[in-house]
């Protein structure tokens, strides 16, 4: 991959200056070479990534938790299809539906019709899960999916019914995901970013990780540490903060560099 790094907001007064790091495929990388390096798509044609605090599931480590279970037993008179993007029908009234979602969920005309109408013309759509009520047979919630089998499967956008949030049904959606990718085989789930305490949902599942910058981190402690500091508009690099290194790193510097995941020389 070719990186580059887009600059940001600076802090002058701590000596922070920070950068974005984008990333761009090369010839013979696929979509799971860049999401196992901690990238995320930030084009709906994988044509460009983002390097961010994401999580992700290893498949064959995980088992339902009690919880898990409680989840899915909620969602029982609920049928799941995975459906290939080229066999799904984008219709007017699946397209209503979803808008009538995102407005609710992430604020009105944050999602236009014209986004999401790209969303779902673009590339990193290449499956849907279509979950429909058994007994009415209406349609009540949708998952975009990016899969790479059997690699990886990347979570993208849910839409569902709102009538039915009382029943937890975003939540049975991702549990049913987790579960079913991993009775196929694949090896991740990829569930996006987590910078905010309201985002731990995505951790409640045996085989959970996070990209820490460093490397992929099992430890939640670790996780939620990092959120409160983010809460707390820190001083300096998470690098140069002593509680961190102490607790979490139990290494120096130099060892931590020898061990990143990146390399290589700039021109």
């Amino acid at each position: 991959m070719k990186l580059l790094f887009s600059e940001a907001a600076p802090d002058y007064g701590h000596y922070i200056f920070p950068y974005a790091v984008w990333a761009f495929p090369e010839p013979g990388e696929t979509p799971a070479d860049l999401f196992s390096s901690g990238f995320l798509p930030s084009s709906r044609n994988l044509e460009r990534f983002y390097l961010c605090r994401q999580v992700r599931v290893v498949l064959a480590q995980f088992r339902p938790s009690s919880e898990n279970r409680r989840i899915l037993r909620k969602g029982q008179d609920l049928a799941a299809a995975l459906i290939p993007r080229a066999q799904f029908d984008y219709t007017p009234q699946r397209r209503g539906l979803y808008k009538t979602y995102a407005d609710a969920k992430f604020g009105k005309e944050v999602m236009s019709f014209e986004r999401l109408d790209a969303l779902f013309e673009g590339r990193i759509i290449s499956h849907l899960l279509l979950f429909t009520d058994a007994r009415t047979g209406a349609e009540v919630g949708t998952v975009t999916l990016c899969l790479e089998p059997p690699a990886m499967a990347y979570y993208y956008y849910a839409f569902y019914d709102l009538a039915y949030f009382s029943r937890n049904l975003g939540m049975f959606m991702m549990t049913w995901a987790v579960a079913e990718f991993a009775r196929r085989g694949f090896r991740f789930l990829y569930l996006g970013s987590c910078y905010r305490r309201s985002a731990l949902y995505k951790t409640q599942f045996s085989g959970a990780e996070f990209f820490n910058g460093l490397r992929w981190s099992a430890n939640l402690q670790e996780l939620k540490y990092l959120i409160a500091r983010g809460e707390s508009q820190p001083a300096q690099h998470l690098l140069e903060a002593e509680e961190y290194a102490r607790t979490f790193c139990q290494a120096e510097l130099p060892q931590l560099a020898a061990r990143s995941p990146f390399g290589g020389t700039v021109n």
